[in-house]
């Protein structure tokens, strides 16, 4: 028999400006995040419609908000601040957020006890490659530049989120050839990134073997997003003083040999290598402890990491945190409502 759990601990990709811990869900949270549902709306959306229900089936138990954006709260003001008129930030809000935080914590604290390293005395490059793709920069601990931004639709090329694109080319978009707003938002979230560029999948796996089997689409995809993944790569390095390891995560980064090889292989400027080792995806997961593996071949260069994703684990370890509840009690965990999670 189950027992009955002791919290639930919910996914919520966007804090917006107001929320800036993991948080108990109440009246005044739940308000706040409809507010901000707009700034992610393929995860806040169907988030809080998963929230909504959890709270109406277990009302007796807290309910608590595990935030992606937490884990960027202290970006550097440079790091977080667009080039926009003051109005604009301060009346409007515009800044940088930066998600996959509850991904990138898991994946550091792991990475620190791989190299037997102080959390707060490593500088490293976590990349999560999923549906949603990313890069950060940490420093000490801290995150201290990322490629997400106001939204997640910003940065690296992802499964069918176009990533970042030239604002003038959207002006143009909508100026000669009258797209509005509601067709630019489905294409950019929906019809862009791998899939896009295939004209066949979002999915790295369909793309590796169409591309060996001729398909010249299928190729041009993954050799415009592993480019996009080095140059977000070196771009976060660019915040840091030195490169103690590149961390990748996410379904993609956990489980695609093929595209962390064609990135590392041309990140030679950075001291990163390829001739990567391939652990098993069994092995990463086994037991239950999603390991992390030191996968290059620890000749020469940067240490190069592959950590399975643990973002289950991050929600309830800060659930437990928020509530002050001691390991081993039972908690239960919602994720965002969306399948675009690889």
């Amino acid at each position: 028999m189950v027992p009955a759990p002791a919290a639930v601990g919910h996914r919520i990709v966007h804090s917006g400006p107001h929320l800036t811990a993991h948080t108990l869900i109440d009246a005044r949270v739940r308000a706040l995040l409809a507010d901000v549902a707009d700034l992610a709306p393929l995860h806040v959306t169907p988030a809080l419609r998963v929230v909504d229900a959890a709270r109406e089936l277990l009302p007796d138990v807290p309910h608590v908000a595990c935030f992606d954006t937490v884990f960027h709260k202290d970006l550097p003001a440079p790091a977080r601040t667009y080039a926009v008129p003051e109005r604009w930030r301060a009346e409007y809000g515009l800044r940088r957020y930066g998600f996959h935080g509850l991904s990138y914590s898991w994946a550091l604290r792991r990475t620190a006890q791989a190299l037997g390293r102080p959390v707060d005395n490593l500088q490293v490059v976590l990349v999560h490659l999923g549906g949603g793709c990313s890069a950060c920069a940490v420093r000490n601990g801290r995150s201290v530049d990322t490629t997400m931004g106001f939204t997640p639709l910003e940065g690296l090329v992802m499964s069918r989120r176009s990533g970042s694109l030239d604002p003038g080319a959207l002006l143009w978009l909508q100026r000669r050839h009258g797209l509005s707003t509601d067709e630019l938002d489905d294409t950019l979230h929906r019809q862009s990134g791998l899939l896009g560029l295939s004209g066949s999948s979002g999915d790295t796996r369909d793309l590796v073997r169409a591309r060996a089997e001729g398909d010249a689409a299928a190729a041009l995809a993954l050799a415009t997003f592993t480019l996009s993944c080095r140059r977000g790569i070196a771009s976060m390095a660019a915040s840091l003083d030195r490169l103690d390891a590149l961390v990748f995560t996410g379904e993609i980064g956990e489980d695609q040999p093929e595209v962390r090889e064609e990135i590392c292989s041309a990140l030679t400027v950075l001291g990163v290598r390829g001739g990567l080792l391939v652990p098993e995806l069994e092995d990463l997961m086994r037991e239950g402890l999603r390991r992390i593996d030191r996968i290059d071949q620890a000749v020469r260069g940067v240490p190069v990491f592959v950590v399975a994703t643990g973002e289950t684990q991050q929600i309830a370890a800060e659930t437990r945190r928020v509530l002050g509840i001691a390991d081993g009690e039972v908690l239960q965990r919602s994720g965002n409502g969306t399948a675009d999670n690889r």
